[in-house]
């Protein structure tokens, strides 16, 4: 029987030594003696990033609070079936979460289960037979190249009073010129760049590298941010924070935040908006579909493909604006 811990502040690491252990995967305890770090193991074994763990942390942890309310025991993991899984995914609707969050939550308790299976734990994996619900497939608003182009030059115009211009325009061109992710674009080392040829190494989902080239405004944004780029010793990383050290993911995309909601008004901006202009404006000057995965890193062509819907939906809104047939007389 799998012994019950508190399900409050669990964790995927390791208790301290001298504390008692109360990690996330201890909660599932059994005779073969499974541990958070075998949990771990697996998930860097997959290439998970770091983002990946965290939701995997908050997912399961709020799938065993919901197995285990105050004053009751948590079940063994093999007593957790398709019906309980059910009911916590009835409750999740109850509190009006989105779709997409609620497919996110059911991944991670199968792939908790999965691991299970596969150490023997369970027989089968019970969150297999529970049908997800389906995500709405949605376009995604994207800027246009005149909007992009319009906050980039606003950037370069150094209207705001920041510690760190040219490193938050040389930001600003990369994640656009280049459609990186924001942790991508975190994660960028010196040795990453051509700088002769202009082309990046960029370590993308599963840690799967690609090369990436960027333009002349890139460049010219990067040489001048390098010019005046003050390291801590040894640090490899590009992007720097005011320590000296690299910046976090975390900061770039308060930065790019920042400058968006400053200069445009609108705080939905983030860093993803740059990446979806840079392929849905690809796309509409006639780009490769297949060449624009691969400088997405996209592993399905079908992830790609969401950005012809919003060329369509432009053609379409010229067509209506522009064709004396368009409109009813």
């Amino acid at each position: 029987m799998v012994a019950a811990h508190p399900a409050s502040n669990s964790s995927f690491l390791p208790a301290a030594a001298g504390e008692p252990e109360d990690t996330l995967l201890g909660l599932f305890r059994s005779p073969a003696a499974l541990s958070a770090d075998d949990f771990l193991a697996e998930l860097r074994r997959a290439n998970a990033s770091g983002h990946t763990i965290r939701n995997y942390e908050s997912d399961l942890g709020q799938f065993v609070e919901y197995l285990q309310p105050p004053g009751a025991d948590l079940p063994a993991p093999a007593a957790i079936d398709a019906f309980i899984i059910r009911e916590w995914m009835g409750s999740l609707y109850r509190q009006r979460l989105a779709a997409v969050s609620i497919r996110r939550k059911i991944a991670a308790v199968r792939s908790l289960f999965k691991f299970l299976q596969r150490q023997g734990v369970v027989t089968i994996n019970a969150a297999r037979l529970v049908r997800t619900p389906k995500a709405p497939k949605t376009i995604p608003a994207v800027l246009t190249a005149e909007q992009t182009n319009g906050l980039i030059d606003d950037v370069a115009s150094h209207e705001l009073d920041r510690p760190f211009p040219a490193r938050d325009l040389a930001i600003f061109e990369i994640l656009y010129g280049c459609g990186l992710r924001i942790g991508e674009l975190a994660g960028l080392n010196l040795d990453d760049f051509d700088f002769n040829e202009r082309w990046i190494r960029v370590r993308g989902k599963g840690k799967k590298e690609r090369q990436v080239p960027y333009g002349l405004k890139a460049a010219e944004a990067l040489a001048k941010y390098l010019a005046g780029r003050a390291p801590r010793p040894h640090e490899r990383a590009v992007f720097l924070n005011h320590r000296g050290t690299r910046l976090t993911t975390r900061g770039a995309r308060s930065i790019v935040k920042f400058y968006a909601a400053a200069l445009t008004g609108d705080s939905s901006l983030h860093p993803h908006s740059l990446r979806h202009a840079f392929a849905t404006h690809l796309l509409s000057d006639g780009a490769d579909l297949r060449a624009i995965q691969e400088l997405l890193g996209h592993a399905q062509l079908s992830t790609t493909q969401k950005y012809t819907q919003v060329a369509l939906t432009d053609l379409l809104a010229v067509y209506d604006r522009a064709h004396p047939k368009a409109k009813l007389e």
